[in-house]
């Protein structure tokens, strides 16, 4: 689709040129003879970029471009003048113009002016489009009572500056967790530096964490910026503090209380401003009895304490969860996607997932990649070893007739079974089984008298 141009000019010589030039190039143009018919077209038909004449008598260009942006900030304006000066192109560009040209006109710098501007323009949308999509990368995937309270904890303590410590176990989410606090913060176009306490040396954890000086030790040819310097601004992401030695949790208790530290081989103090978020998958007052975590840095870190609960505690999102993680796999291979059928989520379902959402996420993806067919039937899904048991498919139809003998049959007996399983789970609410198999209100209604199903009261 061509691109959209309103040329904005008291002079019909301009107008008529540069709607033949700009047409040449592939461009819908549109044309204007004052600012109040500029105001009128944009109005009908937003355009995606305006040329625009300053001196034009009644209201002038400057007046005009300063109307177009109170109506429609994200216009994309080029301002064009016979009697340009400093001052005009300077209030111009203070007013949201994107770019100042100079009469008598030349039509290569016109073009090249207007290329670069809906170059630009698109790349804001794109920019856009990609925070969006951000946002919803960090958004914490569940309607569990125990990820609504988390969502809400995270929402307020988010425009904060307090220290969060998240627990819980291994992949549940917690780096998430911190990704969406710092995401909802003032901090959000700031730095987020995330960094694997338990995945470094020892002898590294130091010069990873506040950088070193030129020849701190051997091999330290240049200055280098640590993790703190990094975040400066921003959010500092501890990951498994509770793997940290006391000699380095000393040095991160100074910082979080004066806001300072020496890099590696250095002297002179470096001021920072960074949030730190801490996470761990131990108990951190178990570590404490024991000797091998700082009591003082612990009641620094948890001012603000988060539990990521496990899996298997919000089983009911686990299809929320495989709806996502199936649209995010094809968001990123560009395939359309494959849908899981409900005797697949009731195996998942059944698993206890000691891995966590992480495992889940890696099962779901194996199973889209090794599915030829587009429907995921249980039959797709591998076996979990410690999943509980499917409710077995019965050997006769529920009306007591003859044997089960043909594919469909077994399938019916089987969501008949399914049905009833999730009815029990639900006690029996009909509103909360549909919305947690996923099914219309009416469809399941018509399930449930269809299989002869008492539904109890």
């Amino acid at each position: 689709m061509s691109k959209t141009i309103l040329v904005v000019d008291d002079e019909k010589d301009i107008r008529i040129s540069l709607t033949g030039i700009l047409e040449d190039e592939g461009y819908t143009v549109l044309t204007a003879e004052s600012g109040v018919e500029a105001l009128e077209c944009a109005q009908q038909e937003l355009p995606d970029l305006v040329l625009l004449d300053i001196w034009m008598p009644g209201m002038d260009g400057l007046e005009t471009l300063e109307r177009l942006k109170a109506l429609f900030p994200q216009i994309t304006v080029i301002m064009i003048s016979g009697h340009g000066t400093i001052e005009t192109a300077v209030r111009a560009t203070k007013l949201g113009a994107f770019d100042f040209i100079e009469k008598p006109l030349s039509l290569d710098k016109v073009l090249i002016s207007v290329v670069n501007a809906l170059r630009m323009k698109d790349l804001s949308v794109e920019n856009e489009e990609l925070k969006r999509v951000v946002a919803n990368e960090y958004e914490m995937i569940g309607s569990a009572p125990v990820m609504a309270r988390l969502r809400e904890q995270i929402v307020r303590v988010a425009p904060t500056t307090a220290s969060v410590l998240v627990t819980g176990e291994n992949g549940t989410g917690k780096e998430l967790a911190a990704r969406s606090i710092h995401y909802y913060s003032p901090r959000r176009d700031r730095p987020f530096v995330a960094i694997n306490c338990a995945a470094i040396p020892e002898e590294l954890i130091e010069s990873e964490l506040f950088g070193h000086e030129k020849g701190a030790f051997t091999g330290a040819t240049a200055q280098k910026k640590g993790k703190f310097d990094l975040a400066d601004g921003g959010t500092l992401f501890l990951d498994e503090i509770g793997d940290m030695s006391l000699r380095t949790q000393a040095k991160v208790l100074r910082i979080i209380q004066e806001r300072c530290f020496e890099r590696v081989g250095g002297t002179r103090l470096v001021t920072v401003d960074v949030r730190i978020i801490a996470a761990t998958n131990k108990a951190l007052d178990e570590e404490i009895s024991r000797g091998r975590f700082r009591e003082d840095l612990y009641y620094r870190l948890n001012v603000v304490p988060f539990r990521v609960p496990a899996l298997r505690e919000r089983r009911e999102d686990i299809p929320l969860l495989v709806q996502y993680f199936v649209a995010q796999f094809y968001r990123r291979e560009g395939r359309e996607p494959k849908a899981f059928q409900p005797e697949a989520l009731a195996l998942l379902a059944r698993y206890d997932w000691p891995g966590n959402v992480r495992e889940l996420k890696n099962i779901v993806e194996r199973i889209l990649i090794m599915t030829p067919g587009r429907a995921i039937t249980g039959a797709d899904v591998p076996e979990l070893r410690g999943a509980q048991p499917l409710p077995d498919v019965p050997d006769h139809r529920p009306d007591g007739g003859q044997p089960v003998a043909t594919l469909r049959e077994a399938r019916e007996g089987f969501e008949r079974e399914f049905i009833i399983h999730r009815l029990e789970e639900n006690d029996w609410n009909i509103s909360r089984t549909a919305e947690v198999i996923e099914l219309e209100r009416s469809n399941l209604h018509r399930k449930i008298k269809s299989y002869g199903i008492d539904v109890r009261k």
